[in-house]
This record gives structure tokens, C-alpha cells and sequence, in this order.
């Protein structure tokens, strides 16, 4: 009981936008990877905010390659 009391409950990045990029690599609308998907629920809070800090990246390296809409 207060393991489960103490867990911070943390909220998944599901957009519910399930669908892989054309590399097969990660899902367009939460960025994560197949294996990420499937150990989500079972997944510790400090598994779930590592798997967070590599969606940040993955979404800051985006970024940095696509370029501006004006351009």
C-alpha cells in the first residue's frame, strides 16, 4: 500500500495518434518506440522519466532538423 501511495504517477505521453514513422522507429504522435510503448504500463516512475527525458531529445533533435516553415 505505500509503495503505491508514495508512486508519483506519472501521465503517459500518449496523444493517442498511433501510428510509426516511415523508419518504423517511433510512433508520430508520442515519439516513443515500440518497446517503450509495450513497457510503459509496467514500467517504475523512474523508468517512465527516463523514457520522458529521451522523448525531450527526441523532440529537440527534430527540431534541429526541420527547417523553418519560412524558409
Amino acid at each position: 500500500m505505500f509503495a503505491r501511495a508514495a508512486a508519483e504517477n506519472i501521465p503517459s505521453p500518449c496523444v493517442s495518434v498511433c501510428r510509426l514513422d516511415l523508419g518504423n522507429s517511433f510512433c508520430e504522435g508520442c515519439l516513443r518506440t515500440l518497446e517503450e510503448i509495450r513497457v510503459w504500463s509496467i514500467s517504475t516512475d523512474a523508468e517512465k522519466k527516463i523514457i520522458w527525458t529521451r522523448i525531450e531529445h527526441r523532440i529537440e533533435h527534430h527540431r534541429a532538423d526541420t527547417p523553418p516553415l519560412d524558409a
